[in-house]
């Protein structure tokens, strides 16, 4: 049985924290043994108690806000008890854990690029990670844009590309119908309801998708803005729509736990960010059979092949607004790409494609080391 253990920086609603949470729910029981650790929490969030509920170890660190040696310490004990066979680690975590494989030996070591090279890390984070990857750590790829950008920064081409996956059936079935999710937010069954899942932060770029609305659909009094999520944006977003006079049509719904009943309730999904990597909430409302929106940016194209939605540059407001009316007025192209969405969903993302890709590079990776030890 290999012993894998994950690191990540919390266990909360980020989108590589939720691969890992999706990677270690799915791993076969009888092959593997996994844990993880999460450099910061406990928070009480879903994920964590859902990782609790199946039983999936997890050790928090409780890292301070800035570099915590202590944490650092916590970490290198942690894998002392643990004892994996393959560290896999995540977003900017690596750089708690190189410093313990330089002086022990762990059989292999992947870490998964979740956006571009140029924005996963700060420069000091990308210095850690090109001595990581000299020093035998496998970068592993989620779309053929973030493989293109780790060349790019890294100078490195030998690695593999494996794209996200999700639990499709959570968003193909969602607990209450479209109506019911729909009468108990306040909303009419002729609403068009445009929603967004991202947090409220300068990547996804909020402001821009409102200014969008504004500019395509103000005139409309059917369309709705949903935002689901949170963060540090919200405030400016507060004072764009009172400025607009968009308080009774943009709403901000905060976090949320019943993203499938939301996304079934939806009628366009739109996303207005200026970088990405894979996006799971792209993979979701895809899944949830929605019409597609979305800036051209990072593995988005991608994903969207086959009829799924539109693509517009990033940054360009009046693109955005222009193909929101376009599905406004349209229902049948609405109906069109979003039964194209759920068809490619269904046959390209689900969790355990990911899943098995991953099995199989630890296989390969710890059966390699056992040669070279053997040969040594």
């Amino acid at each position: 049985m290999i012993r894998v253990l994950h690191v990540v920086s919390d266990f909360r609603s980020g989108g590589a924290e939720r691969v890992a949470a999706n990677l270690l729910r799915t791993s076969d029981p009888e092959q593997f043994n996994v844990g993880a650790i999460t450099l910061r929490g406990p928070f009480g969030s879903a994920l964590e108690r859902t990782l609790a509920e199946d039983g999936i170890p997890v050790w928090y660190m409780g890292k301070k806000r800035g570099f915590d040696p202590l944490a650092l310490a916590r970490v290198a004990r942690t894998i002392e008890r643990f004892k994996p066979q393959v560290l896999h680690t995540h977003t900017y975590t690596l750089r708690y854990v190189f410093p313990y494989v330089l002086f022990r030996r762990i059989p292999a070591m992947v870490h998964t690029v979740h956006n571009m090279a140029e924005r996963e890390v700060e420069w000091y984070g990308r210095w850690v990670h090109r001595l990581a990857f000299r020093r035998g750590v496998l970068p592993v790829a989620i779309a053929g844009e973030v493989a293109d950008s780790i060349c790019r920064v890294y100078g490195i081409d030998d690695f593999p590309l494996i794209p996200n996956g999700i639990l499709v059936d959570k968003y193909r079935r969602p607990s209450i119908d479209r109506e019911s999710w729909r009468n108990k937010e306040g909303f009419t069954s002729t609403d068009v309801l445009f929603v967004c899942v991202a947090g409220l932060r300068p990547q996804k770029n909020p402001t821009l998708l409102l200014e969008a609305f504004y500019r395509g659909l103000a005139s409309n009094p059917r369309a709705h803005l949903l935002f689901a999520g949170t963060g540090a944006v919200r405030a400016q977003l507060e004072r764009q729509m009172s400025t607009l006079g968009l308080q009774k049509r943009v709403h901000l719904m905060g976090q949320r736990s019943d993203i499938p009943e939301l996304l079934n309730a939806a009628d366009v999904f739109v996303m207005s960010s200026d970088y990405e990597g894979n996006p799971l909430a792209v993979l979701e409302a895809m899944a949830a059979g929605k019409p597609m929106i979305s800036t051209a940016v990072g593995g988005v194209p991608e994903l969207l092949e086959g009829g799924c939605g539109l693509l517009v540059p990033p940054r360009d407001a009046w693109a955005l607004a222009n193909a929101m009316r376009y599905t406004m007025e349209s229902p049948e192209a609405r109906a069109s790409m979003g039964e194209a969405s759920a068809r490619r969903a269904v046959e390209r993302f689900g969790v355990r494609t990911m899943t098995e890709a991953y099995e199989h590079l630890y296989k390969k990776l710890t059966a390699n080391n056992r040669s070279r030890w053997k040969n040594s």
